[in-house]
């Protein structure tokens, strides 16, 4: 380390400052995340089907679908997610149970070994003070992600579908190949920072690095701009983009389209297309989770006498049996009449809920025939009523 604190001593850059804190905020970071099992609440001999049961426990706990709005819970299936694609993966899970969260980096806080702790004290010196070539890499930038709205049927949400998104992104221009430059012209080294998109500023033992004013921390800049897309580099085209949904899919979730954004910036990978969702209502079906719930009405002769009926379903129409003597809010289950899931494990069902409806028109014959009926029953009212009002009675013992 004292290498390194020859280098403070001589200079400090306010961005390198800011860098390092970076760097340490994400080390620590790293020490403090818990242990994966303990997460999933597994023993380390878990099975990978006992692995896969208790993350589907914690994702239905935890999933923001269920709890909106709630940031502890969005957090937790965040942690759930992550151990479980870390221990689903044999190789993962071998090299993270030797090394724990040193051999599983990639996110934020995650892959710094004590040992590298030097090589990242080294990769901050060398990007702000020369060395390593970093400097020209570092102004390279990804495109901007983009989000679009797209309107989908109920029953295309629940058997999946294609959609042609048009976008308008922009993209390097097809004469200066983005960049900015009159073919044949290239950019010019900046002569005020020699290259480097930073001056520096000495003051005493330190030297500020600034960006340089010439040319906006490029390190060069364009002296013939190119006359279509006038030095920008870039420009807005017209793009039609084919995007899969898949089946399970709910109102306002968010699909990620990789590579589908606008283009990078100086050989950065583009961004990616964000697409919302927006389920119509439908006319006849309603749905929770996976499960499609539809109300049927039938007729009071139907429902006293049993009878079959048709009945609809997101596959088309199906005949259901209904006993003498069904009741108004009965609800039958149709098995497999749902909707998919979306991690592809199986499908769910419909629930028919009966709606007995009343004759509001009779004819004169029909009252009298009603009345004898009532006369045959030996009662004013129906059984299920009579019942009623002999509990309502007790309550008032």
């Amino acid at each position: 380390m004292c290498r390194y604190a020859a280098f403070i001593e001589r200079r400090v850059s306010d961005t390198t400052i800011l860098h390092f804190t970076l760097y340490v905020l994400r080390y620590s970071q790293m020490a403090h995340k818990r242990d994966y099992y303990e997460v999933l609440d597994v023993p380390r001999s878990a099975s990978a089907d006992d692995i896969k049961k208790a993350y589907r426990q914690k994702a239905l706990s935890f999933h923001p679908d269920r709890n909106s709005g709630d940031k502890k819970s969005e957090e937790k299936f965040k942690e759930a997610t992550e151990a479980y694609q870390i221990l689903s993966d044999p190789q993962k899970r071998s090299a993270y149970d030797q090394y724990g969260h040193d051999a599983v980096g990639g996110g934020f806080g995650q892959g710094f070994s004590s040992a590298g702790f030097a090589d990242i004290f080294e990769g901050i010196f060398e990007d702000f003070f020369g060395g390593s070539g970093r400097r020209a890499q570092s102004r390279a930038r990804a495109g901007r992600d983009l989000r679009a709205d797209v309107d989908i049927l109920f029953e295309e949400a629940a058997f999946g579908t294609i959609k042609t998104i048009s976008l308008e992104r922009e993209e390097a221009c097809s004469t200066c190949h983005g960049d900015g430059a009159m073919p044949g012209s290239g950019r010019k080294t900046c002569s005020v920072c020699h290259g480097t998109g930073q001056v520096m500023t000495s003051s005493g033992f330190f030297s500020i690095a600034r960006t340089c004013h010439r040319c906006q921390g490029e390190g060069s800049f364009v002296e013939h701009p190119c006359t279509v897309c006038h030095g920008k580099g870039r420009m807005a085209f017209e793009k039609k983009v084919e995007v899969k949904i898949p089946a399970g899919v709910d109102n306002q979730m968010r699909l990620r389209v990789n590579g589908e954004g606008e283009a990078g910036y100086r050989g950065g990978p583009r961004g990616d297309l964000y697409v919302e969702l927006h389920v119509k209502p439908h006319e006849i079906f309603t749905r929770q989770g996976q499960t499609v719930l539809c109300e049927v009405p039938v007729s009071f002769v139907q429902a006293a006498l049993g009878a079959e009926i048709e009945v609809p379903t997101l596959g088309g129409p199906t005949t259901l049996k209904i006993p003498a003597g069904t009741q108004s809010g009965k609800v039958f289950r149709l098995k497999g009449k749902g909707i998919a899931s979306l991690n592809g494990r199986g499908i769910g069902d419909e629930e028919v809920h009966i709606h007995v409806e009343t004759p509001a028109h009779l004819s004169d014959r029909q009252k009298a025939l009603l009345k004898e009926f009532a006369e045959l029953s030996g009662e004013k009212v129906n059984p299920l009523s009579a019942s009623f009002m002999q509990q309502v009675k007790g309550l008032f013992k």
